[in-house]
C-alpha cells in the first residue's frame, strides 16, 4: 500500500478504479481492506463507475501505530482524510464513513466543506451527538490479557473484532480513549451538503438514523432492516441505498 505523511504520521491508502472519486473511511478496529474490500463495497462502487479511495486511519491497518490518546480525537483523525484529498490533488469528492469513520467524515464535512460534494454516515446515527458510554469497558476489554476474562457483551464484541483484524490492541485502546468525542447538535446542523445517514434497525451502538439526519439541511435517513452494528457493514440493501443516493447527489 502507498503511504503519505499527514500531521507527522505515516498514513496508508489504496486506490481502485476510475471515475468520480469517493473516499471510504473505516470504523474502529478495522482497516480499508476489512471494512470496504472484503465486504464488497469497493467492487460495487467501481462497477458503478467510481474511483474508490480507502484510507487506513492512524493506529489502524498499515498506518502508523500511536500509543498516545491525544493523537486520536476524531477531529484530529479527520485531518488525515482532508490531507489525503489534498495530497491526491482532488477538488471535490464524496466521502463515506462507517461508525468511527462516520464521525471522522462528519468532521471532514464540517472542517473542509469545500472538498466534499456529499457524504454518507453509516453505522452511526443519534449517538454521534449523544456520545458513547461504553468506551471504558471497550478499553478494558482491549487491554485484557485474555478474551475469557471479559464478561461485558460490548467489550467482548470489540475485542473479538480486534483479534479478527489482527489489530494492535494497545493502539486501539489509546484511540478508543479519545476518538468517541461527542459532536454537538449545533455543529451538525451547520453541515449543509447532502448527507445520507444509514444505520441498522438492531444497531444499539449507533442509535437511530432519523434524529441525526433531521438536524441537517439536506439530511436523509435509511434504516438497514434486520442488521446490527457489525452485520450491517456489507449489507446489500445498504449498498443499494448508497448507490441510489450517489446517483442523485454525485452522478457519474
Amino acid at each position: 500500500m502507498p503511504h503519505f505523511q499527514s500531521e507527522g504520521y505515516e498514513i496508508a491508502y489504496s486506490i481502485y478504479g476510475e471515475g468520480p472519486s469517493i473516499l471510504l473511511v473505516h470504523g474502529f478496529g478495522s482497516n480499508g481492506k476489512v471494512n470496504w474490500v472484503d465486504t464488497g463495497w469497493v467492487d460495487s462502487l467501481v462497477r458503478a463507475g467510481y474511483r474508490v479511495i480507502t484510507i487506513d486511519n492512524r493506529g489502524h491497518g498499515k498506518s502508523q501505530k500511536i500509543y498516545d490518546s491525544d493523537a486520536y480525537p476524531s477531529s484530529e483523525m479527520a485531518k488525515d482524510s482532508v490531507n489525503l484529498i489534498k495530497f491526491l490533488g482532488l477538488k471535490q469528492i464524496a466521502i463515506m464513513g462507517y461508525s468511527m469513520g462516520a464521525r471522522i467524515s462528519a468532521y471532514v464535512s464540517m472542517s473542509a466543506p469545500e472538498l466534499v460534494k456529499c457524504a454518507v454516515f453509516g453505522g452511526l446515527g443519534e449517538r454521534m451527538t449523544i456520545g458513547m458510554t461504553t468506551s471504558g469497558v471497550i478499553v478494558d476489554a482491549l487491554l485484557a490479557p485474555t478474551l475469557e476474562e471479559i464478561t461485558d457483551k460490548t467489550g467482548r464484541m470489540f475485542r473479538i473484532f480486534a483479534d479478527h483484524t489482527k489489530s494492535d490492541r494497545r493502539a486501539l485502546a489509546a484511540c478508543m480513549a479519545s476518538s468517541r468525542q461527542r459532536i454537538t447538535e449545533e455543529d451538525i446542523s451547520k453541515i449543509e451538503l447532502p448527507v445520507l445517514v444509514a444505520v441498522g434497525s438492531e444497531d444499539e451502538v449507533g442509535g437511530r438514523p432519523e434524529p441525526l439526519a433531521a438536524l441537517m439541511k439536506q439530511g436523509e435517513s435509511y434504516v438497514i432492516e434486520g442488521r446490527d452494528h457489525m452485520r450491517a457493514t456489507g449489507d446489500k440493501q445498504f449498498k443499494q441505498a448508497v448507490l441510489s443516493f450517489l446517483e442523485r447527489q454525485y452522478p457519474i
